[in-house]
């Protein structure tokens, strides 16, 4: 599947592109520090995104959980922009949507591996008798 087909994919890809603009008006000071942490967690979750469509079985599965990992990073560093007054209100309220977006569809794509594991197992298990 091309990866420009992968809904998680580009809902995170359009999300990144919203949230450059924002990185860019935090305060200098702290643009170099929670601006880059931002910018590198979205941009490690895209990466990921691609590593595990590409990925199968269990090492799909860990980058997935990776994935899931950075995504509550991301979070908690957009809710601290929110809480330092860098951005509004409504600015927290369409990141944490968009994340929350993208997290429920991680999810998705994670239940996806066992139920298929599990299908497989019970059909190597049958008997005939």
């Amino acid at each position: 599947m091309s990866f420009e087909k992968l809904i998680l994919f580009q809902k995170s890809y359009d999300f990144l592109l919203w949230l450059y603009p924002l990185i860019n008006r935090l305060p200098k000071h702290h643009r170099a520090v929670l601006g880059r942490q931002i910018e590198e967690l979205g941009l490690s979750i895209l990466l990921h995104i691609l590593s595990a469509n590409i990925a199968r079985g269990i090492k799909r599965k860990a980058i997935q959980l990776l994935i899931s990992e950075e995504l509550d990073k991301l979070r908690i560093l957009i809710r601290l922009t929110k809480d330092l007054r860098f951005i509004s209100i409504k600015q927290y309220t369409y990141a944490a949507e968009k994340v929350n977006e993208i997290g429920k569809i991680l999810s998705g794509w994670m239940q996806v591996l066992p139920s298929k594991v599990a299908l497989a197992k019970t059909d190597t298990n049958m008997t005939l008798f």
